[in-house]
C-alpha cells in the first residue's frame, strides 16, 4: 500500500496530526500525569467520530482528563452529574411558555439542555434511571434532539464521554447491552503505575497544575474526521477485523471451541466497523498513511470488550471478555491469507 490513494493536501494533513497528538500529549501533561493509552484512545474516538465509556475507580482523574481535553482542543464543554432523580429533560432540554414583549403573546420557546455543547461528559451514566439513560441514544447516534415535535441539531463536532463506577452497584442501573454498543470504545482507566502516582502526589500537593493552552480548533478536528475516511485500509487489514469480529460470535462456522463454551453472544457487525475506522485514526495519529494489523490489535480491546458477552460458565471460570479477546487474538494468525466471501 502506498501513498498514492491519498493527495498531496492528505498527506501534509497527516503529518500536521501527528504534530498535533505531540504537542497536545504535551499540553495534557501540564494537569494529567501518565494515562497516555487513555488519551490516545479518547482521541482515537473523536477522530473516528465515535463516543467512549470510561470505566474506572474513583480518584483516577477521569473527570479531569475530559474537562481538560476540551480546553486543549478549544472546544465547548458540559458536565451533566447523573443521578437517580434525573429527568430525560434536565438533559436534552424543553419547551418553556414565555411572554413576547412585542406582541405580549404567549409563545413557546426552546431552552437548550446540557447537551448543546461540542464535548459532553456524562458522568457516572450508570446511576440515572433507563429512561434519561434512553435520552443519550438520539442525541449520540444523530447528534439531534427532538423536543415537542422540533429536531434541534447539536453542535458539531459532538462527543458523549461517559464514566462510570465498577465498585458500587447499589443504586446503579447498568447500561444495557444496546446502549453499550453505541459506545465506540469501552475504555478501561487503570491505577497509575507507582512514579506517576508520585508525580502526582507531588504536583497535586504543591498547587503546580500548569495552565492549558488549546492546540486544535473544531474545524480543525471535523477535517481530521474527514481525513480517516479517506485513509486507505488493505484487503488483508479488513479481513484480519472482519475474522476477529466473526469468530467472536458462539453458534457459527467461524467461531472456535472456547467462544462456543464461553460467550453469549459476540459482536455485531458495528464491531468490524470499529475496528477499522479506529484504526485508520489511530494510524493518522502516528503519522501514517494507511491502516495496519497492529492497529486493529491496538483498539481491539477498547473496540469489542463491551460487544463481547461471556456466560455463566466464563464468570464462573473467571474468563472476561478481556481474556476472551486475547485468546481470538492469538487464535487468528496474522498471516494468514483473507479472502473477500462471496
Amino acid at each position: 500500500m502506498t501513498t498514492d490513494e491519498l493527495t498531496v493536501d492528505d498527506v501534509a494533513a497527516v503529518a500536521t496530526c501527528a504534530k498535533m497528538y505531540l504537542s497536545l500529549r504535551d499540553e495534557l501533561g501540564k494537569a494529567i500525569v501518565g494515562q497516555q493509552d487513555v488519551i490516545e484512545q479518547v482521541l482515537i474516538a473523536i477522530l473516528a467520530r465515535g463516543h467512549a465509556l470510561l470505566e474506572g475507580v474513583p480518584g483516577l482523574a477521569k473527570t479531569l482528563l475530559v474537562s481538560s481535553l476540551a480546553q486543549a482542543l478549544h472546544l465547548s464543554f458540559k458536565r451533566i452529574q447523573f443521578t437517580p432523580d434525573l429527568m430525560p429533560s434536565d438533559v436534552t432540554g424543553t419547551d418553556v411558555i414565555q411572554e413576547n414583549l412585542e406582541t405580549r403573546n404567549r409563545e413557546y420557546r426552546f431552552l437548550p439542555g446540557p447537551l448543546f455543547a461540542n464535548m459532553i461528559l456524562a458522568d457516572e451514566i450508570n446511576r440515572t434511571p433507563p429512561k434519561t439513560q434512553a435520552a443519550m441514544l438520539e442525541s449520540m447516534q444523530e447528534r439531534q434532539v427532538s423536543i415537542g415535535g422540533t429536531i434541534h441539531a447539536l453542535p458539531s463536532p459532538f462527543f458523549v464521554l461517559a464514566t462510570q463506577n465498577p465498585l458500587e452497584q447499589e443504586g446503579t442501573y447498568p447500561l444495557p447491552e444496546a446502549q453499550l454498543d453505541r459506545f465506540l470504545l469501552h475504555i478501561r482507566v487503570s491505577y497509575p503505575s507507582a512514579a506517576d502516582e508520585w508525580e502526582v502526589a507531588r504536583r497535586v500537593t504543591s498547587g503546580k497544575l500548569g495552565q492549558i493552552q488549546a492546540v486544535l480548533s473544531a474545524d480543525e478536528i471535523l477535517s481530521f474526521q474527514q481525513l480517516v475516511l479517506r485513509v486507505p485500509v488493505s484487503d488483508h487489514v479488513l479481513g484480519y477485523a472482519h475474522a476477529l469480529v466473526r469468530a467472536s460470535r458462539p453458534g457459527t462456522a467461524e467461531a472456535p471451541e472456547f467462544v462456543n463454551k464461553w460467550v453469549n453472544w459476540g459482536a455485531g457487525p458495528r464491531g468490524v466497523l470499529t475496528l477499522v475506522t479506529c484504526a485508520k485514526a489511530r494510524a493518522i495519529l502516528h503519522g501514517r498513511y494507511h491502516a495496519t494489523i497492529g492497529d486493529v490489535q491496538a483498539v481491539t480491546p477498547g473496540a469489542l470488550r463491551h460487544r463481547i458477552a461471556p456466560n455463566y460458565a466464563a464468570q464462573a471460570a473467571e474468563i472476561t471478555s478481556e481474556k476472551i479477546i486475547a485468546m481470538l487474538m492469538e487464535q487468528i494468525p496474522i498471516d494468514k491469507p483473507f479472502v473477500r466471501p462471496n
